[in-house]
């Protein structure tokens, strides 16, 4: 199916099963695809982030499940010492990886070791990149933006509800209001 991705600034972007089948102007994509989805979106449309915190935020950190919240709080617990056996580790993960996506993140860098981690991110769609160390305290929002997008490339991106990558970094990545993941929608913003 074809889905045009219209941000409110900037080109939209056609996507055709999991690639980028057009990018330009939405008048001209939409005159050019009249059959295809069309989703609008506030702000601009970006390749996504790579955040470089994969293994400290994903196996390292315990993203507490809701039901938790008043007892643990809303955010990664980054503590070492907080017991985590391996069905916690793997729903953790998954909670992780659903956060990360809220944030415009589509890959992390960085080895990940543990097995209900590494299920959780191959699942997710979320790629793995080679990383090394980092420093600095790891964050949800953190990261890089992936090389542009371009036609026949993965259709593989983040809508943030900025007007550009100024303010994208002024505001912080939980501006995201989507996230699509080689041609599936895997974040909406409520």
């Amino acid at each position: 199916m074809l889905t045009i991705h219209a941000p409110a600034v900037g080109d939209a972007v056609v996507v055709e099963g999991a690639l980028v089948a057009a990018i330009g102007p939405y008048e001209e994509l939409a005159a050019a695809y009249p059959r295809a989805r069309v989703r609008q979106w506030p702000g601009v449309l970006l390749p996504g982030l790579v955040n470089p915190y994969g293994p400290e935020l994903l196996e390292q950190a315990y993203h507490p499940d809701p039901r938790e919240a008043d007892e643990l709080g809303a955010e990664p617990l980054l503590d070492p010492a907080f017991p985590v056996d391996e069905a916690r580790r793997g729903a953790s993960a998954r909670r992780g990886v659903q956060r990360m996506l809220a944030h415009g993140v589509v890959a992390v860098a960085g080895e990940l070791r543990s097995r209900p981690v590494v299920e959780a991110v191959r699942r997710s769609g979320v790629s793995v990149l080679p990383g090394s160390a980092r420093s600095g305290t790891p964050s949800l929002g953190a990261g890089a933006l992936l090389p542009p997008l371009r036609v026949g490339g993965p259709a593989t991106f983040a809508v943030f509800d900025v007007r550009d990558e100024v303010e994208l970094a002024e505001r912080g990545a939980a501006t995201c209001v989507a996230t699509v993941l080689d041609g599936r929608l895997v974040y909406r913003a409520r």
